[in-house]
């Protein structure tokens, strides 16, 4: 029954990552392709995914999805959390979608690790240990040979797609420390759930939901579908879900199959480019998720 679960647990956290990646390269088809503004789709895809996330936890939980405004330092939190981490990742790595590629905004946020070591270095006043500092350089030597193919009068992204690439990285840096209480206390889809819906009502005085721009038929309707089901809901399910039958070390090391995932699907169906270079660059940051994995 244990490896059986264990099994399940390892089906569950791959799936989920190669869904997120998926929702990558499906975002960077509408947003580049189709017409479609960054803003309309993180608006519409996190409060559509909000809402059913708070749905499924009502079922499964049988709790309101009310009971965590009746304490302010959580309702606080909460907010925090839906505007400086939900909002600010998903709208960052859209964002590094549309001015370059699914991949390479995949991969950058995998940076994320760095900054929660800068920030744990600087809040703690202690120096990080050896390998720490081991993957930070691996980060930025793999961030570098991304970037510019080696080369320092080249840049293979946009300067642009690079910022937005950073900032998703700090976001989810954020966004992957501060709910820590709250899902401690509470419940992970509850809190992602109100940090979704939250985030995409605050977004929506800059472009409503009913405003929309771009090309819609059967096929961006498909691929839109399979962002907020497939890319969002399941996925998060899959891979907050997987954490009861394997370790959280194990999640996060196959929780590399995202940004593969992405460069895989980009390569075969966006036609995106992904040298020698890239792949170098690309198992430099992903290595360090290993790395800190370990302990």
């Amino acid at each position: 029954m244990d490896m059986t679960n264990r099994n399940k647990g390892l089906l569950m956290v791959s799936f989920g990552a190669s869904m997120w990646g998926g929702s990558g390269v499906a975002g960077q088809y509408l947003l580049q392709d189709c017409g479609f503004s960054t803003e309309w789709l993180v608006v519409s895809r996190m409060i559509l995914a909000g809402l059913i996330l708070l749905l499924a936890d009502r079922i499964m939980y049988k709790e309101s999805i009310l009971s965590i405004w009746h304490d302010k330092k959580d309702a606080l939190e909460v907010l925090l959390f839906a505007v400086f981490g939900m909002l600010a990742v998903q709208y960052t790595y859209f964002a590094c979608i549309k001015y370059g590629n699914a991949a390479a905004a995949t991969v950058l946020q995998y940076l994320m690790p760095i900054f929660i070591i800068v920030y744990i270095t600087l809040n703690t006043r202690k120096l990080p240990r050896l390998i720490e500092i081991i993957c930070v350089i691996m980060a930025v030597a793999g961030t570098f040979l991304l970037v510019t193919h080696g080369r320092l009068d080249y840049l293979s992204i946009s300067p642009t797609a690079l910022v937005w690439g950073l900032l998703s990285a700090v976001a989810a840096a954020f966004y992957t420390v501060q709910p820590k209480r709250l899902i401690r206390k509470w419940r992970a889809t509850l809190i992602i759930g109100w940090g979704m819906l939250i985030g995409g009502i605050v977004l929506m005085p800059i472009n409503p939901p009913w405003q929309f721009v771009g090309t819609w038929n059967i096929m961006t309707g498909l691929i839109y579908a399979y962002i907020i089901i497939f890319g969002t809901v399941l996925a998060f399910g899959c891979y907050l879900g997987s954490i009861k039958h394997i370790q959280p070390s194990e999640a996060s090391i196959l929780g590399s199959i995202e940004p593969l995932s992405a460069i895989i699907l980009s390569i075969l169906f966006l036609n995106t480019s992904f040298g020698l270079i890239d792949m170098i660059g690309t198992a430099l940051i992903i290595g360090t998720v290993f790395l800190l994995a370990r302990k």
